[in-house]
């Protein structure tokens, strides 16, 4: 179960974090962040292995993208940090073969995601089901990426980025961003076309640039906040949970996974090699 940190505001069940049972007739929906809430790194860049193994990535961009992911995970999920992250990822995939990237993430989905996913939203998620309520990932990547780990982790579905797609292919244009307001008005639709009371609902986000999503449903709830993200929940009442323990899906028996230093350490550890690698080919 999430662990609570500074009580902020009530929920159904008496403790922060907790979804309890609702409001008997109500349809009830919790509405989760995918990067660095439900899982401990970017989805975007998750699959940068396989798709490097296919051709679709050179390694000149697999540095790029491990970059860009430390510091994303280092330096937090603000507005501009977030911005870059999508446009350098729009302008890579610009021609990829739709099919190809779906079959590369259904292929390598356990291997990229499974040691990620924090064991407290995987509770988090099994108390809401237990409640009767929808779960619903809301994110700013690709939906070819985010609903496969959407129905991995046990959501009912998703709302995510869709891209531009010509020919089979993707054009690098964005059809529809899933992110900022964006969510909101996203979750709003749903809500109206499947009858969800938003306000006897639930959110959880790790990012500012979600407030609205927050905003959105009746409770509120930041995860591993930041300073700025720390006050703004203090101030709109929202609970504060810490998530720590991300367990490989296929261990969640014994509870043994890596942590979210190792997840660093690691991708350190690929872009320190790639350096090393490309010093070692170019010529003296």
């Amino acid at each position: 179960m999430a662990v609570p940190v500074e009580p902020t505001g009530g929920s159904p069940a008496g403790r922060p974090g907790a979804p309890g049972r609702g409001v008997p007739h109500r349809r009830v929906a919790a509405f989760f962040d995918l990067d660095k809430t439900i899982i401990a790194t970017s989805s975007a860049t998750a699959f940068s292995k396989g798709f490097l193994a296919q051709g679709l990535l050179t390694r000149r961009s697999v540095v790029a993208s491990a970059y860009a992911q430390l510091a994303y995970l280092l330096g937090g999920a603000d507005e501009a940090s977030t911005e870059r992250l999508r446009a350098a990822l729009a302008r890579t995939v610009a021609g990829w073969d739709v099919a190809q990237v779906s079959t590369i993430v259904r292929e390598t989905l356990h291997e990229s995601i499974d040691p990620t996913v924090y064991a407290e939203a995987l509770d988090l998620i099994a108390e809401h089901r237990a409640a009767g309520h929808d779960v619903v990932v809301v994110s700013a990547s690709g939906v070819e990426v985010v609903e496969p780990i959407a129905a991995l982790v046990g959501a009912d579905r998703a709302i995510a980025t869709r891209m531009t797609v010509e020919d089979g292919r993707y054009t690098g244009e964005i059809e529809f961003y899933a992110y900022g307001e964006n969510k909101a008005t996203a979750i709003r639709e749903l809500a109206a076309a499947r009858g969800y009371d938003l306000e006897a609902s639930f959110a959880y986000s790790d990012s500012i640039t979600d407030a609205p999503m927050l905003a959105a449903v009746g409770h509120g709830a930041v995860v591993n906040p930041d300073r700025t993200l720390r006050r703004l929940a203090l101030a709109e009442g929202w609970d504060v949970l810490t998530f720590r323990r991300p367990v490989p899906l296929r261990r969640l028996d014994t509870r043994v996974g890596v942590t979210s230093g190792a997840v660093l350490g690691v991708l350190a550890a690929l872009v320190v090699a790639a350096w090393w690698w490309r010093r070692r080919r170019r010529p003296a």
